[in-house]
């Protein structure tokens, strides 16, 4: 991920929902290092939306998905202290159900947790998090 960018980025995100459950991942880089959130990252060129978040969610938490369908999208644009863009994401964020695989830390991710609604503000949680969240369980 490089820093002040020129133009927005793509980044991919995924709610995997098992049973009454929600995967979340403490990432381990910036933008957010240390900060829970939903397992994902930065489209590569070629890759469609759908392959890149797949691809994200197995990376970051070894596990599998089946069908997928957009739940939302959210800008995450961040400042350093003089006021400079440092970063700036367009994030699509696509629902699935979890499907294969045990979840563990990978790619640039410290820790996973499977969490229930009723538990996530234990967790700090980004508001469009807890929005996109929210849609994914009533969409599947």
């Amino acid at each position: 991920m490089s820093s002040y960018p020129t133009a927005p980025k793509v980044g991919i995100g995924i709610v995997l929902l098992k049973d009454d459950e929600v995967l979340l991942v403490r990432r381990g880089k910036p933008p957010a290092a240390g900060s829970w959130s939903l397992p994902g990252g930065k489209q590569e060129l070629g890759e469609t939306a759908e392959e890149a978040a797949r691809r994200e969610l197995r990376e970051e938490t070894g596990l599998e998905c089946g069908p997928m369908v957009l739940a939302g999208h959210a800008d995450s644009i961040h400042r350093d202290a003089e006021g400079r863009l440092e970063f700036h994401y367009t994030i699509l964020d696509f629902a699935a159900r979890y499907v294969g695989g045990e979840a563990v830390a990978g790619d640039d991710v410290r820790e996973v947790a499977w969490a229930k609604p009723d538990e996530l503000n234990h967790y700090a949680l980004w508001e469009e998090a807890l929005r996109i969240i929210e849609n994914a369980f009533r969409l599947i």
